[in-house]
């Protein structure tokens, strides 16, 4: 079972303390030196005095021989003492001659009896001789009944010292506690419910000292197992590193000033000498008033160490994904390269070029667009292989394709080594004679430039021949065009070499 909370709070059970002090003092110091006048011996001394005055008149009266004026008398006295419960003169032989009030219940002295605080005797002397006594029956000095002693000036006077005392002791005592120990006005009930919470809590006051801290929070830095309640924020050496010199512009400070919510504020927090550094998310709210008034702040702290270890880790390994993916992809098109791409020329294999044609053929059938062929071929390319060797043959068709390659649209134009030194190019959008005057440009960059490029032998002449087809309402398919491209080009050759002729004339179109 857990162990049952005090009723009385630390600040209430020290005022009570202190004015029980005050009280015991106080009554040692009367007993001392008598500070509280005693009751007792004020009232005999009030009470043999009023019996005396009134034995003086009596006397007179008895002297004067008005002793019907005596029973007026006591009946004034009477009515005018509050203390008096009753009052008589008594003969020298019992007989009362005058009364005042119930004589007989309130006199309990006995003849012969000294006075006493409640029954006062005094004699009466005439012609010097005694003739009786007047009684007086007072009221009790003290309280016989416990609502006696409640009603009592005294008791009032106490019980209003000690009442307004401790009051005001523990009015003082809770607010000097809370300067010395802060983290008092935090009830148990809050501390449990933080305790619950898995982020480090820190609560904070409007002076920035830190009322609570949760259980979390000790295990935040490993710095921060030691209590710091009571303390100033500041005194957190760890945690003011990590957040630097930053004035007025520290979380706790910006929500007293703002009354807005800091949330997840990183900082890097150095776990010791040659340590790990901690990263956390820091966050602060205001604890408002009923008079939207900043009491307070919260400040919770929440530890991403683990999880920005585990991004790292992820980062590293979605890098070496997409280092082994860009390497996959080049490894890909050089695949690709491989598979559609002559190895020595670099222009378009057979089998890819032919694939491109069917669909633009298929395009020009459906939607009626120019489709125009070039077929190239490289003049006496056997007199390169046989008198300079195979490999200044392969130069000659590098430098030939690359001419070729050059004097045509990237992106739209097919150009395909289509058999040993002899090239296809395919224009799509390109009308006949439009593809006549590119193959003149082509032949002219060749016989220009393309000897240039084989600096082993200097003085190399290279030509080509072209034949242009255009595909039209007659042509079947790619195969008859490219057929009626290299009848053309055959022509040119039977023309004389280097030179562009048209499919269908007889002559070349430029010479």
């Amino acid at each position: 079972m857990s162990a049952s909370r005090p009723l009385l709070s630390p600040a209430l059970r020290l005022a009570l303390g202190i004015v029980s002090l005050l009280l015991s003092l106080m009554l040692l110091v009367d007993m001392a030196i008598g500070v509280i006048p005693d009751r007792q011996e004020a009232a005999i001394e009030i009470r043999q005095h009023i019996a005396e005055t009134l034995a003086v008149q009596i006397t007179a009266l008895l002297h004067s021989d008005q002793q019907p004026l005596i029973r007026a008398t006591l009946d004034k006295i009477l009515e005018r003492s509050d203390d008096l419960e009753s009052v008589a003169v008594r003969r020298r032989d019992g007989a009362i001659i005058a009364r005042a009030g119930e004589h007989a219940r309130h006199w309990r002295l006995a003849p012969e009896a000294p006075s006493n605080l409640r029954n006062v005797r005094v004699p009466l002397l005439a012609s010097e001789r005694e003739w009786g006594d007047v009684e007086l029956s007072f009221r009790p000095a003290y309280p016989e009944t416990m609502i006696g002693w409640v009603g009592d000036p005294l008791i009032k006077g106490l019980l209003a010292f000690g009442l307004g005392g401790s009051l005001l002791a523990y009015l003082y005592l809770r607010r000097a506690l809370q300067y010395l120990d802060p983290g008092s006005v935090i009830p148990q009930r809050v501390r449990a419910a933080f305790d619950t919470l898995g982020e480090a809590v820190m609560v904070l006051d409007n002076e920035d000292r830190v009322l609570l801290v949760n259980r979390a929070f000790a295990k935040i830095h490993p710095q921060a197992g030691t209590d710091p309640t009571g303390k100033p924020v500041t005194a957190l050496k760890w945690l003011m590193t990590g957040l630097g010199d930053k004035g007025d512009a520290y979380p706790w400070r910006e929500v007293a000033r703002t009354h807005e919510a800091v949330r997840d504020q990183p900082v890097e927090l150095l776990a010791g000498e040659n340590e790990h550094l901690l990263r956390i998310l820091l966050s602060a709210a205001p604890i408002l008033d009923g008079g939207n008034r900043v009491r307070g702040c919260i400040v919770s702290m929440n530890d991403v160490t683990a999880l920005h270890m585990i991004n790292a880790q992820l980062l590293d390994t979605v890098h070496e994904l997409d280092q082994s993916n860009e390497l996959i992809r080049v490894q890909n098109e050089e695949l690709v390269r491989l598979a559609t791409r002559d190895p020595l020329t670099g222009c378009l294999n057979r089998r890819a070029f032919f694939e491109r044609v069917s669909e633009l053929i298929e395009a020009a059938s459906r939607n009626g667009m120019q489709l125009s062929c070039i077929m190239s071929d490289v003049d006496h390319f056997k007199r390169f292989n046989d008198d300079y060797g195979h490999a200044i043959g392969d130069q000659v068709l590098q430098a030939v394709s690359a001419a070729l390659v050059r004097g045509v649209r990237t992106e739209d134009d097919l150009v395909c080594r289509y058999g040993g030194e002899e090239f296809c190019i395919m224009l799509p959008g390109l009308s006949m004679a439009q593809a006549a005057e590119i193959a003149e440009r082509l032949r002219a960059s060749i016989e220009a430039k393309a000897a240039g490029g084989i600096r082993s032998h200097p003085g190399l002449r290279i030509t080509s021949s072209f034949g242009v087809a255009e595909f039209g309402p007659d042509v079947a398919d790619e195969s008859q065009l490219i057929a009626l491209a290299d009848a053309a080009l055959y022509g040119a050759k039977r023309a004389g070499r280097n030179r562009v002729q048209c499919a269908g004339q007889g002559s070349d179109v430029m010479a």
